[in-house]
C-alpha cells in the first residue's frame, strides 16, 4: 500500500505512520534543544524540583497543542507524564488516527530516553476513565520515584462529541454563529480557490449542546476527581486552551457557538480556583491561555479562519515572529509557566486583565493584524497564491496527518508497517 492523502471538503480521511512518527521526533528534538539543552533526564528531574513539572497529566494528549504540551514536559523537564485520548488503530486495510502513531511515537521515544510514560486510550468524558487515571498517575509517581502529586494538567480535549456520564446523553458541538447568518471569504487549501461561506445559525438547543462538549465542565470534573483521589500537589497548575482570534473571525468563532463554550471554559476556571482555595492548596492555580492561529485538524472547515491563517502566516514569518505548535508551548512553559520568579510565586505570571495567559500577542500586534486585515480584503483568486501562505497553511495540514514531512520516503510500501502496529 502506497498512502497518499484523501481530502474531502478540506478534511483529511487517512493518515501516514512514518510520518507521524518522524513529526513526533521533531518535535522532540526541538524542545531537547531549546528546552533540555543536552541534559539527561536525572538531570532535567533534579532542576524541575527548582521550577518545572514533575508529574504531568495531559488530557487530549495525542495532537496538537496537547501533544506539543506532553513533549515539553516529558522531554523538556524530565517529567513522568500520563497522556489520554481516544484514538482508532490501524486495520488490516487502513492506518490508524494520526493520534494513534503519534501516542505510539511518544511512547517509544519515552522509553529510550528513559522517561516514565503511560498513555490511556479511551473516552476521557468517563467517569471510567477518570478512575483508571487516577491509577496509572499513581503507577507513575511510583515508577519515577515521585509522590503521587500531579503538578502539571493539561485540559487539551478536541472531540466534535460527549457523552455525559450523568445522564448517558451524547451531545454534538457545532461550529455557527449565533442570532443570525453568516457570511465570509474563505479558502480551499488544495486549490487555492476563493468562495464565500455560508453558515445559518445555530439553535437554542445547538448552542447548548456545544458548551457541554466544548465547555469546562468536564476539566471542573477531572480536577474534582484527582482531587479526591489526593493526587493534586499544593503547587498543581492547570491549562485549558483557547482561541479568540481577530474581529473579521468573531461572527464566526468568538461571537458564534465556539465563543459561548470557551467563556463557559473561563467559568469553569474561575471555579477551579475556588476550588483550590477551599481544598488548602496555597500556590495552585488555573488559567487559560489563549494562544496564536494555527492549523489543526479541523480549522481548515472553519469559514474565513484558513484564509485569515494563510494571510497571517505570510505577515507572521515575514516579520520574523510566526510559531509553530511546539514553538508556541515551549515559550508558554519557558516564559510564562516555569520562569524563576513564577516557579516560587504563581502569581507572578502575566496575564491579561481577565486572567488569560496571552501566548496570542505577538500574532495580535496592531500592525501584524493592520497587515493581515489587508491581505485578506485583497485576496481574489488571481492572487491568492502570492499574497498569501496558503501552501504553508497546506502544508500544516497534510503534516498533522503525517504527509509532507521532510525525510519521510511516502513510496514505500505500508502494509507491514500498518500490519504490524
Amino acid at each position: 500500500m502506497i498512502s497518499k492523502p484523501m481530502i474531502r471538503n478540506n478534511i483529511c480521511l487517512n493518515s501516514h505512520p512514518q510520518g507521524c512518527a518522524e513529526g513526533v521526533r521533531q518535535q522532540i528534538a526541538y524542545v531537547q534543544q531549546t528546552l533540555a539543552r543536552g541534559k539527561r533526564p536525572e538531570e532535567l528531574r533534579a532542576a524541575a524540583l527548582a521550577a518545572g513539572p514533575q508529574l504531568a497529566l495531559v488530557i487530549g494528549c495525542s495532537t496538537g497543542y496537547g501533544l506539543a504540551s506532553r513533549i515539553a514536559a516529558g522531554f523538556g523537564y524530565g517529567a513522568a507524564t500520563v497522556g489520554i485520548s481516544l484514538e482508532k488503530p490501524p486495520s488490516a486495510s487502513r492506518p490508524g488516527t494520526p493520534g494513534y502513531y503519534n501516542n505510539r511515537t511518544f511512547d517509544q521515544e519515552a522509553r529510550t530516553a528513559g522517561l516514565i510514560a503511560r498513555t490511556l486510550d479511551g473516552d476521557a468524558y468517563a467517569d471510567e476513565l477518570k478512575e483508571v487515571a487516577v491509577e496509572a498517575v499513581r503507577l507513575s509517581a511510583e515508577a519515577a520515584g515521585l509522590p503521587p502529586k500531579l503538578d502539571l494538567i493539561i485540559y487539551s480535549l478536541a472531540s466534535p462529541v460527549r457523552t455525559d456520564p450523568r445522564d448517558g446523553v451524547m451531545y454534538r458541538s457545532v461550529i455557527k454563529p449565533i442570532g443570525k447568518a453568516f457570511s465570509g471569504k474563505t479558502v480551499d487549501m488544495m486549490s487555492g480557490r476563493i468562495s464565500v461561506a455560508q453558515v445559518e445559525p445555530a439553535t437554542e438547543t445547538e448552542i447548548a449542546h456545544t458548551i457541554k462538549v466544548m465547555g469546562g465542565e468536564d476539566w471542573e470534573r477531572w480536577i474534582h476527581a484527582l482531587g479526591k483521589a489526593r493526587l493534586l500537589s499544593p503547587q498543581v497548575r492547570t491549562l485549558a486552551y483557547t482561541y479568540r482570534g481577530p474581529e473579521l473571525s468573531w461572527p464566526i468563532y468568538q461571537n458564534g457557538t465556539i465563543g459561548r463554550a470557551k467563556e463557559d471554559l473561563e467559568r469553569s476556571c474561575t471555579a477551579i480556583n475556588r476550588f483550590f482555595a477551599e481544598a488548602g492548596l496555597p500556590k495552585a492555580r488555573c488559567w487559560v491561555s489563549v494562544n496564536k492561529a494555527l492549523v489543526t485538524r479541523s480549522s481548515a472547515v472553519i469559514p474565513v479562519i484558513p484564509l485569515y491563517v494563510s494571510c497571517l502566516f505570510k505577515v507572521m514569518k515575514a516579520r520574523g515572529l510566526h510559531e509553530s505548535c511546539i514553538a508556541q508551548i515551549t515559550r508558554l512553559y519557558q516564559e510564562r509557566l516555569y520562569t524563576p520568579q513564577a516557579g516560587e510565586d504563581p502569581d507572578t505570571v502575566p496575564v491579561d486583565a481577565q486572567g488569560r495567559i496571552r501566548m496570542d500577542d505577538r500574532e495580535m500586534q496592531e500592525a501584524v493584524q493592520k497587515e493581515t486585515r489587508a491581505l485578506v480584503e485583497a485576496a481574489t483568486a488571481d492572487n491568492v497564491l502570492e499574497i498569501a501562505d496558503v501552501a504553508g497553511f497546506r502544508h500544516d495540514f497534510l503534516e498533522a496527518h503525517g504527509f509532507d514531512v521532510a525525510g519521510v520516503d511516502y513510496a514505500a510500501d505500508l502494509d507491514a508497517v500498518i500490519l504490524s502496529s
